[in-house]
């Protein structure tokens, strides 16, 4: 990590799904650049455009559809299984951010995990 006059900057690592040259999603990982300050560890500001809260059933099932925009998705509770068209699935958990950049071709499918109720925010980038 480098140094920058005292400062050590390290980094968050955020779970990305995007759509590649073939049409289909594909998961990948960002790092954000988090350093030191009064409060903690924090990032660069990054500009939204609007926070969506959303509650999902725990018989919730979404085939395969796109992201409406790209956004950021914090779990809050619950947890959501994300299953792309290569049959890579991955599960996040209450805590857990990913990056929704899927905007066109194949999508995605989203599953309810355990049948729980999963409350979440979308923080919309544009």
């Amino acid at each position: 990590m480098p140094d920058l006059g005292g400062l050590i900057l390290q980094k968050m690592k955020i779970a990305r799904i995007y759509t590649g040259d073939d049409n289909k999603s594909h998961f990948d990982e960002i790092e954000i650049e988090i350093a030191p300050n009064l409060s903690g560890l924090v990032s660069e500001l990054i500009p939204a455009t609007g926070v969506i809260f959303r509650e999902t059933g725990g018989d919730y099932d979404y085939d395969f559809h796109n992201a409406p925009r790209r956004q950021y998705v914090v779990n809050l509770d619950g947890a959501v299984e994300i299953t792309l068209g290569s049959g890579d699935k991955r599960v996040f958990g209450p805590g857990e951010v990913f990056l929704a950049e899927d905007t066109e071709g194949q999508g995605h499918i989203s599953r309810a995990v355990d049948g729980k109720v999963r409350h979440s925010l979308f923080i919309a980038l544009d």
